[in-house]
């Protein structure tokens, strides 16, 4: 059947020939330019029979498939650059059986089919790398700086290819010709060389991932990873900008990635309120007393009470100067408060590092801090947790006596100086 059919085809383009044939003594201009007519009328004829009809019936057999996946080749339209092989086809078997035909001409069909097929594979590893994407282990292992390498490399081969069968060369000599430039080309792609290895390490070493958040400030990068690839990585920062980032600059600038705090499932608290250091002072009975209806207190003050009773009967102390011996401090009392009380929090980790601690005395009072692990690590639930504890800490500091450090504003300074007005006043009004 397809040697009839050959046969057919080849009879029909020598009868054409033949009968046009007869025109090239009368006129060769007209030959020639009914030639290049019929050339092109049949081309685009097969063109688009190839691309109304056979690639019609292939994206129709695909949508009535059971697979999702496959949908993706007739998104990525990848059959569509093959309807360009038909009128190449056409072309040269026709300009075959044309008695004269320059054969320039037909070696211009060859890098028209294979740039074609170079546009297909694209189409086609870009369908691959969707399909790869919507897997979990994308986030683990990104591939797409892997596939534009290929896809590079692909153009690169299509394009020595197409230009050895213009000058009629071997791939190999046209090679060997350009050694010379190698100095000059590893120029050209000194980007793509670094990108590529850059994202080798990246993902060999698990050093980011797409979803992660990092934080790079040389480049005002502050927010997740949208996207790696072989020349840029895309960080949607949390104003919803986007910064893109060299690939192979995070081999060369550091950066920090809260991947680790996400899979903890902790993250830090970190926080100072300043205590004016005149407000700190020794326990009397009275705020004993009243320290221990505290709930949270009574256990602690029982215990504190009996080791400083013990320590002072040891030793001997004299009780009547205060500061003879061990006694119980308001400020003291107030750091075992807010242990007890991040405690009792179910939204504070028990089992991570947990501190109230005091940092270094400065001119703005004595820094009292807080350092611990939220066991929700979504930002908006993160920062509802810290200020729920910040909100109950600033309230009840002063139960126990104490005063929250702050510098003089503008309505303390008026009201001091109208206190001094109304006291010069009253003294003048006395004399």
């Amino acid at each position: 059947m397809a040697d009839s059919v050959n046969h057919t085809i080849s009879q029909l383009g020598i009868g054409i020939d033949k009968f046009l044939h007869q025109y090239l003594d009368v006129s060769p201009i007209l030959y020639w330019s009914a030639v290049t007519v019929i050339l092109l009328v049949v081309c685009l004829a097969s063109y688009l029979f190839t691309r109304g009809l056979i690639i019609r019936l292939i994206h129709a057999s695909l949508r009535r498939t059971r697979n999702k996946w496959d949908d993706l080749f007739i998104e990525k339209r990848v059959f569509v650059p093959l309807s360009l092989l038909a009128p190449v086809i056409v072309f040269n078997y026709a300009g075959s059986l044309i008695h004269g035909f320059p054969q320039a001409l037909l070696r211009l069909a060859y890098p028209l089919a294979i740039f074609a097929i170079v546009m297909a594979l694209d189409r086609l590893l870009s369908a691959g790398l969707e399909v790869y994407r919507r897997k979990p282990i994308a986030r683990r292992w990104p591939m797409k700086g892997y596939v534009q390498v290929v896809k590079l490399l692909l153009y690169i081969s299509a394009g020595i290819i197409a230009v050895c069968q213009l000058l009629d060369q071997s791939p190999w000599a046209f090679l060997s010709s350009i050694g010379a430039l190698t100095a000059f080309l590893l120029l050209i792609f000194r980007d793509t060389i670094l990108s590529f290895v850059a994202g080798i390490q990246i993902v060999s070493n698990d050093l980011m991932r797409v979803g992660d958040w990092i934080e790079m400030p040389k480049f005002n990068a502050d927010g997740e990873v949208t996207e790696i690839a072989l020349y840029t990585v895309k960080v949607q920062n949390w104003d919803k900008t986007i910064t893109t980032i060299p690939t192979y600059r995070f081999m060369e600038q550091s950066f920090k990635n809260w991947r680790g705090m996400k899979i903890s499932g902790g993250r830090r608290i970190k926080r100072s309120i300043y205590i004016d250091q005149l407000s700190v002072r020794f326990c009397d009975m009275d705020m004993i007393k009243k320290f221990r209806k505290i709930q949270l207190l009574q256990n602690y003050i029982d215990a504190k009470l009996k080791e400083l009773d013990e320590y002072n009967r040891v030793h001997d102390v004299d009780d009547s100067v205060v500061v003879n011996g061990r006694r119980m401090t308001n400020l003291g009392t107030f750091r075992a408060y807010l242990v007890e009380y991040l405690r009792s929090k179910p939204e504070i980790r028990n089992d991570m590092t947990f501190l109230v601690r005091q940092k270094a005395p400065g001119p703005d009072g004595l820094p009292l801090e807080i350092y611990v692990f939220a066991a929700d690590t979504k930002w908006a639930n993160y920062e509802a947790i810290q200020s729920d504890i910040f909100d109950h800490v600033l309230a009840c500091v002063g139960e126990f006596g104490l005063r929250v450090y702050q510098r003089p504003s503008g309505h303390d300074l008026g009201a001091l100086c109208a206190r001094e007005e109304a006291k010069t006043g009253r003294i003048t009004n006395a004399m």
